[in-house]
């Protein structure tokens, strides 16, 4: 039987080339230039160090379009309150999110389970299998996946035949 996954991940390659090219704007910003910015990779999330709060306003501008650029949806990239110390440094983290949670998971399956199509939804590890008897159905599925904003990017792969 036919079958697809719907995921939601962010390529980490995309991700690594945009915040290359956001460091190397970092150096050549004439409003940036004498101020110390930083920004550090973690697992799922990318702090942002700099000295105030507006030279972190002008670095998060920075990568948040660098991001958007190279083509990462920004609704997998949760911006977390910047912190402001008493000395004056800022930090802000953007999460990122890989995968379906739980509730965004069971709120696309009910979706697909409302309109009617005659598919089996599975939650299996962050990401949904979608399996029917009609290889058209699925592409209905998907069609319909797309249409929808769930507030999170999905993205199908692993069609079988």
């Amino acid at each position: 039987m036919p079958s697809f996954d719907i995921v939601s991940e962010v390529d980490k390659q995309e991700l690594d080339n945009a915040l290359n090219q956001a460091r190397k704007e970092l150096a050549t910003r004439f409003d940036l230039k004498d101020a110390k910015t930083e920004i550090v990779v973690e697992k799922d999330k990318i702090v942002l160090i700099a000295d105030d709060a507006n030279h972190l306003r002008g670095l998060r501008e920075i990568v948040i379009g660098k991001l958007s650029k190279r083509g990462v949806d920004l609704r997998n990239v949760k911006q977390e309150e910047a912190a402001l110390s008493s000395v004056g440094h800022a930090r802000q983290e953007l999460k990122i999110q890989q995968g379906l949670e739980g509730d965004k998971a069971k709120e696309i399956i009910l979706a697909i389970k409302g309109a009617g199509y005659k598919v089996q939804c599975q939650l299996q590890d962050q990401q949904i299998r979608v399996t029917g008897k009609k290889r058209d159905e699925l592409q209905t599925v998907i069609q319909f996946v797309r249409g929808r904003d769930f507030g999170v990017a999905t993205n199908f792969k692993n069609f079988r035949d």
